[in-house]
């Protein structure tokens, strides 16, 4: 179930700032249309810091409405409050999730037996499938290879989003933990390595942009045939940088306006518009993709 493309999805708004849930259907029938093997529901892309409780649960409830089965929707339940994470994920439980993406804790920076301690009691209130996501890169404390392994064996606790962007850690992590376990790639730019190295799909910001082209590189890295996933792979590497050029989802958000897909680019503070020159530099890369004619 946890294999192939899962895009990070964004959460659109209106200019007011509303939740802008006719663009939210219309992007989860063009990632249906395009070959999305998942999506990943008000995860970081989705804005989930500045979404209250209220707003986070309605996104997740609506987006496996508008999914209607055909595929699967993970939902980020992550906080750096144990309870809060737990609260989110109890309240999420009936929505018609597959599975929820629970974050190492941010700004409390814990120990690593805390991080045990925290996604334990968050598996053991779930009857849910639970992937670990580690990204130290955002939230300063990194999960380690030798602490995935105790949590793997906790019969919820089914995988990892790896968004450290090193191989070697992959490698590391692959040695501890039995063969069922799911590792999925957070970093766009090296995804396909990932893939070559034994990883089992992705969780892709680029996917909001060229959802196709990720569901066809993870097909041919499936198919053991890692030339084309390499050469899709590089058609669309300049996304991969361009799109983090400003903090994501910045420029997700301004792209899929400027393709037409949302009605507005806006973002919840303290996150505000792209710079001029990051819009004529993702513009540009855009073009040389051939996302833009």
């Amino acid at each position: 179930m946890f294999t192939g493309s899962f895009v990070a999805l964004i959460t659109p708004m209106y200019n007011n700032g509303q939740i802008d849930y006719s663009s939210l259907e219309a992007l989860v029938d063009f990632h249906i249309r395009n070959g999305s093997h998942g999506i990943v529901s008000v995860g970081t892309t989705g804005e989930s810091a500045t979404l209250p409780f209220s707003e986070h649960i309605e996104v997740v409830r609506r987006t496996v409405e508008y999914a209607q089965g055909k595929i699967p929707v993970i939902a980020g339940s992550g906080a750096n409050s144990t309870s809060e994470a737990i609260f989110l994920s109890e309240q999420m439980s009936d929505t018609g999730i597959k599975g929820f993406l629970s974050v190492v804790p941010y700004y409390n920076k814990p120990q690593q037996k805390g991080m045990v301690a925290h996604f334990k009691a968050i598996a053991d209130a779930t009857d849910i499938p639970v992937l670990l996501y580690n990204v130290p890169s955002r939230t300063v404390a990194d999960m380690l290879p030798e602490t995935v392994a105790e949590l793997a064996t906790h019969p919820k606790i089914v995988g990892l989003k790896d968004a450290t962007g090193d191989i070697s850690r992959l490698k590391a992590t692959q040695k501890l933990v039995s063969d069922d376990f799911v590792f999925l790639s957070g970093d766009d730019l090296t995804g396909c390595e990932f893939l070559a190295n034994g990883g089992h799909g992705v969780i892709s910001v680029t996917a909001n942009i060229v959802p196709k082209q990720m569901a066809d590189m993870c097909n041919a890295a499936f198919a053991k045939d890692f030339q084309l996933a390499e050469k899709i792979d590089k058609q669309i590497a300049g996304l991969h940088t361009a799109l983090f050029v400003e903090p994501n989802p910045v420029l997700p958000k301004w792209v899929l306006h400027k393709m037409g897909l949302t009605n507005s680019a806006f973002l919840r503070l303290p996150l505000v518009e792209s710079e001029l020159a990051s819009q004529n530099h993702i513009e540009q890369v855009m073009r040389s993709s051939g996302v833009l004619s």
